[in-house]
């Protein structure tokens, strides 16, 4: 699928992982809709990168906030890639130390913001790629972004690695689901990444986590994830597939 000419919906796209992918795909000739909460980043990564992206914010577990954001894609042009960012993190064990036991709605946001939002995005987007005419024998491509610990879980992760993990499982159904609609899936499941959130630790806990790595012995650029995405995108017989982007870390415990 050519990017060039295409709209892509990006979900967590204001920072980071979005953000890196808005901008590698603005740059090989897309459209792009920034959908984020953060409406103050959100805004002026639209207006640095000008006519060919907006923003929208949306909370992507709400189905008529993510409605109205694929309504507002498909204004700009054929939406052809939707594209999962946006996801939530929280450290907390299945029971506590002191045995107190794992706080049920915590648990229950992450699944929603990280799990049913990624699905969200998928059901809603796909419908709306289902009416567009095939390029080349496809309609569209959806792309996840699961995580390592969807299968390296470590201590306190157990709500995060089951929203990670649900989203790997949705991979290969989501894919024959949509196969006749001639919509593909891929799933790309990142290990430990230079985003805003690590940027705030102290150096030396940065570079701890750089040294677990195995080669290269760095935390992920924001920029590899963007050119995997788009790779994705352009790329008409990946699907169905979850994609490491990890270094080859395979993640200890703690």
């Amino acid at each position: 699928m050519k990017i060039e000419g295409s709209v892509a919906l990006v979900t967590g796209g204001a920072s980071g992982l979005g953000e890196a992918t808005v901008r590698r795909f603005v740059s090989q000739g897309g459209r792009a809709l920034i959908v984020d909460l953060n409406a103050d980043r959100g805004k002026k990564l639209a207006a640095e990168l000008g006519d060919t992206t907006a923003y929208a914010q949306a909370d992507v577990s709400d189905p008529d906030q993510v409605q109205a954001a694929v309504d507002q894609a498909t204004s700009m042009g054929t939406l052809r890639a939707a594209i999962n960012c946006a996801g939530i993190g929280f450290a907390m064990r299945t029971i506590g130390k002191d045995g107190t036991p794992h706080d049920a709605g915590v648990f229950q946001k992450v699944i929603s913001v990280n799990l049913f939002g990624t699905f969200n995005i998928l059901r809603l987007a796909a419908s709306a790629m289902a009416k567009n005419e095939p390029v080349d024998g496809e309609r569209g491509v959806v792309v996840n972004t699961a995580s390592v610990a969807a299968v390296d879980g470590q201590i306190g992760q157990i709500a995060y690695s089951a929203s990670k993990g649900g989203i790997v499982g949705m991979t290969l159904p989501a894919a024959r689901d949509l196969a006749k609609a001639q919509i593909r899936v891929v799933t790309i499941a990142p290990g430990t990444f230079d985003t805003p959130l690590l940027s705030s630790l102290p150096e030396e806990v940065r570079t701890a986590l750089a040294a677990t790595i195995p080669h290269p012995s760095r935390l992920g650029r924001p920029e590899e994830f963007g050119a995997l995405a788009c790779h994705i995108v352009e790329n008409s017989y990946l699907n169905g597939e979850v994609i490491r982007l990890d270094g080859s870390i395979r993640m200890a415990p703690r």
